[in-house]
């Protein structure tokens, strides 16, 4: 392998979601997708290690904050709209709750989040909720 072609050979998001870091999270593909260069889901190296250093201890409260808005923001519309929020509820729950139910918890992170009344969630209004999660840096992170 030269050097230029590093840049071009990327692990199929189907082996990355075997790891045991990601083999059981919800959002493993998403994850993927967000550190991918072209939004694939297939990391390069550089992707690879991108993705480690945003998910290792050390990483900023900060740069946690934007990829893991990046993660919720499912439809890549810079902004954490209900259905994204009703599918990362759907996600998280295996979907073992009812519509209703879904409908109940989107309502209330909406309602406790949405600082300017918008209906969405806007990265300012993400944050705001993160920096008032005190387990936030402890638990947006994968061990190595």
């Amino acid at each position: 392998m030269t050097e230029n072609q590093a840049h071009t050979i990327a692990v199929p998001v189907e082996e990355i979601e075997k790891l045991p870091e990601l083999k059981e999270n919800p959002f493993k593909r998403r994850i993927c997708q967000v550190f991918s260069h072209d939004g694939s889901g297939n990391l390069t190296f550089e992707d690879f290690l991108d993705m480690m250093s945003v998910f290792s201890e050390a990483a900023p409260r900060d740069i946690k904050a934007w990829y893991a808005f990046r993660i919720y923001d499912l439809d890549d519309d810079m902004y954490i709209g209900r259905e994204d929020l009703l599918e990362a509820t759907r996600l998280l729950t295996k979907d073992e709750l009812h519509s209703q139910e879904r409908d109940e918890i989107v309502a209330s992170v909406l309602d406790e989040a949405d600082v300017d009344g918008d209906g969405r969630l806007s990265f300012m209004d993400f944050e705001h909720v993160v920096v008032r999660a005190p387990d936030f840096l402890s638990t947006f992170h994968i061990r190595v």
